[in-house]
């Protein structure tokens, strides 16, 4: 099931844990910039209260009784207080954006670190391309939560309660009639909350999908231009980016429902006190101040009213992200370390699978299906062991959990006797070299995606690991040598050179134990022949499984592993194994059309 399924219900108190769950991993970081935010925001409060205040002031002292000793002190008054109000809006929005930066980078860092831990299993229900245009949108859809609740407590509802304490000290009867538009205003933001948790968490998904399909489809353009794939996916694009559209618009529907309710029922209140101020007025000759002062502080009051009347709305959109964040940040490694994991200690590099059944699925899903079935065998240190056998038979998933990128079902993988479960995932992926099938290069130079495999390799090392693979002639034909850049993933490389470079890569670690996805299936005859010199030569000191995928790799191998289905049907040395009548093995050996031909077996 997916990570970012739609819920039906939300538990009411989890809008209070969530957020108090934000403060407090956050505010202690950030409470000396919250506390100049704060200041900002009480200016901008005091500010606002009182120009409402003193409009009594203004209109009695200067326009009625025509005091003109008392302009100079109102007016410089007033200044003051707009002089405040602006110095306050700057320190507060100034403050406000640096803490709502520093949180999307906090974010960003927390989710990547933590996407490094997940196992093979979490990326395997989850496209990259959209996880990583989801996650982008969780974080900057959260950044602003704590942000909204600070400024709601301490501009509007400090300010909202100021200009109240005004009015009721003007106009207590008044006062209570406008508090009036209160109660159906709660009424419709609790509504318009409820809906607009599900549209988010919606919308959030359709545009996560919606980059993650445009990002798949620029990575394999190449293939999209030969099959002529473009109107396809035009299409598809545009039905996804129509599904999005609709969806944004249902949230600017919903979530502005608010704002004409909230309009009609704040002019029906200006309406009638002003109607009521004027008769006043005219029939009982009062001193207009203190009703012009009420209304200005009304109208003044309005705003952080409304703004704390959509919160919740504003809110429930945040929320929606932050929970969406945290539900990858709680989620379990499945291949965590026990609490008494020890570090593996190589000294032979002797690697056995002891009974290992393994399945991708686990037992209550539709889709369980063992992969290995009683896997048995020993690759002996410093030997190379060739694992060979039809697609699907299981050999690339050996690989996968000798470097526990799953955990078995039953069964034990040992290393010098050192059961793989309980040493720490760090020390035992450290001890292993790896060659995956498919060579993958992260975008920078040359010279740093053969380091990646030790990062404190010198240059000369790089140079030697390159020579090993056979790609440092072509390297020295690139514009800058080592320090050439290759694009995203190697794009400015073949894939012959691509699978070269991932070699070097695994042999600048200098792992005792070496594993071979197929790592020359990319390589052409003579540079393949060139390579598996090289490589065969370093195998001597390594422990090697190779899955093999040429005859060439599987005749020199001290032991070939025959797979069928999920279990080993054969065992022994290549001239041994060529004898069985109807052998798996012999048959393969047979596939090969002449004797110069590279017959392909896996």
């Amino acid at each position: 099931m997916s990570l970012f399924k739609k819920k039906k219900k939300i538990d009411p108190a989890e809008t209070t844990r969530m957020i108090r769950r934000v403060l407090s991993e956050n505010f202690s970081a950030h409470k000396f910039s919250y506390i100049k935010a704060i200041i900002g925001s009480l200016m901008i409060s005091g500010a606002t209260v009182f120009v409402g205040y003193i409009m009594r002031d203004v209109i009695n002292d200067i326009f009625y009784r025509q005091r003109a000793d008392l302009i100079i002190y109102i007016a410089g008054s007033i200044l003051l207080a707009f002089v405040l109000r602006g110095l306050g809006s700057f320190i507060q929005a100034v403050q406000l954006a640096k803490i709502g930066n520093n949180l999307a980078a906090i974010y960003q860092k927390r989710v990547f670190a933590h996407l490094m831990k997940l196992g093979l299993n979490f990326y395997s229900d989850h496209r990259s391309g959209q996880l990583a245009a989801q996650i982008n949108q969780n974080i900057s859809g959260m950044r602003d939560l704590m942000n909204m609740t600070v400024t709601s407590l301490a501009r509007d509802a400090v300010m909202l309660v100021g200009l109240l304490s005004v009015m009721i000290y003007q106009e207590p009867f008044l006062s209570l009639f406008a508090l009036l538009i209160a109660p159906p205003l709660i009424l419709t933001v609790t509504y318009v909350s409820r809906r607009i948790r599900t549209v988010t968490r919606e919308v959030v998904h359709l545009n996560s999908h919606l980059l993650g399909a445009m990002q798949e489809s620029t990575q394999g353009i190449t293939i999209v231009k030969a099959f002529t794939m473009e109107d396809q996916l035009r299409g598809k694009i545009d039905g996804l980016i129509e599904q999005a559209e609709a969806r944004s618009n249902k949230i600017a529907s919903v979530s502005e429902r608010v704002t004409p309710i909230s309009e009609i029922l704040a002019g029906i209140v200006i309406a009638s006190v002003i109607a009521y101020a004027g008769y006043r007025a005219i029939a009982e000759q009062q001193p207009p101040g203190t009703m012009f002062a009420f209304i200005t502080s009304m109208m003044l009051a309005y705003d952080p009213a409304r703004r704390l009347a959509r919160l919740q709305v504003s809110l429930e959109r945040a929320l929606v992200n932050a929970r969406m964040i945290y539900e990858i940040l709680d989620l379990k490694p499945a291949q965590s370390d026990r609490a008494d994991a020890t570090d593996l200690q190589v000294k032979e590099g002797t690697v056995k699978f002891d009974d290992v059944h393994f399945a991708y699925h686990s037992k209550d899903s539709p889709e369980y299906q063992l992969v290995l079935k009683g896997i048995s065998f020993t690759a002996k240190a410093g030997e190379t062991t060739a694992i060979v056998g039809a697609s699907g038979a299981g050999k690339s998933t050996l690989i996968t959990l000798l470097q526990r990128f799953y955990d078995l079902d039953s069964g034990r993988i040992l290393i010098d006797d050192q059961d793989i479960a309980g040493v720490t995932v760090n020390s035992l992926r450290h001890s292993i070299a790896y060659v995956s099938q498919q060579a993958y290069l992260f975008e920078g130079t040359i010279a740093d995606n053969i380091r990646y495999g030790r990062p404190d390799a010198t240059q000369d090392e790089i140079v030697e690991a390159a020579k090993l693979a056979n790609a440092h002639e072509f390297i020295m034909r690139q514009p800058l040598g080592y320090d050439s850049p290759i694009g995203e993933n190697g794009v400015t490389l073949s894939g012959g050179q691509r699978q070269r470079l991932s070699i070097a890569r695994a042999i600048v670690r200098k792992a005792p134990i070496l594993l071979l996805d197929e790592a020359t299936s990319a390589l052409d005859n003579d540079s393949e022949k060139r390579v598996q010199q090289a490589l065969e030569t370093i195998m001597k000191d390594h422990t090697t499984i190779v899955i093999a995928h040429r005859l060439s790799t599987v005749v020199n191998a001290n032991k070939i592993i025959v797979m069928e289905a999920g279990n080993i049907v054969e065992e022994g040395r290549h001239a041994d194994l060529v004898t069985i009548e109807n052998g798996v093995y012999a048959r393969f050996y047979k596939l090969q059309s002449a004797p110069q031909s590279e017959t392909l077996i896996g």
